[in-house]
């Protein structure tokens, strides 16, 4: 069975969320890309207590991706350290799951 997975970014801007967002569906990398617009983290950084409105991003896919997502999402985003997490996805309803196999297709031998 394919392992699915469910990937957590957090960008610094709308903008850069939709546009890796977009790139990654039409590259067949992901199946979808939700993504909630604003958020507010608080964290700390260089020792400050930041924070910055951000806009959250969850994407879905299969694990053979996720070294290649991962690889696009550092190429274009602003963050140095940007969260990049993934969740396995264990069980869900058949046809979706069936739906993101169709959606990600794997052509080439993973990274």
């Amino acid at each position: 069975m394919t392992e699915f997975i469910e990937i957590h970014w957090a960008s610094g801007s709308i903008d850069e969320a939709r546009r890796v967002s977009r790139y990654l569906v039409q590259e067949r990398l992901v199946a979808c890309a939700q993504i909630t617009p604003w958020i507010e983290s608080i964290y700390m950084w260089d020792n400050q207590l930041e924070t910055t409105q951000e806009s959250k991003i969850v994407l879905k896919s299969k694990k053979a991706h996720f070294e290649k997502i991962k690889e696009v999402i550092l190429q274009n985003c602003k963050y140095q350290v940007p969260e990049i997490t993934y969740m396995c996805i264990d069980e869900g309803n058949a046809s979706f799951l069936q739906w993101m196999e169709e959606s990600t297709p794997v052509h080439a031998k993973p990274e």
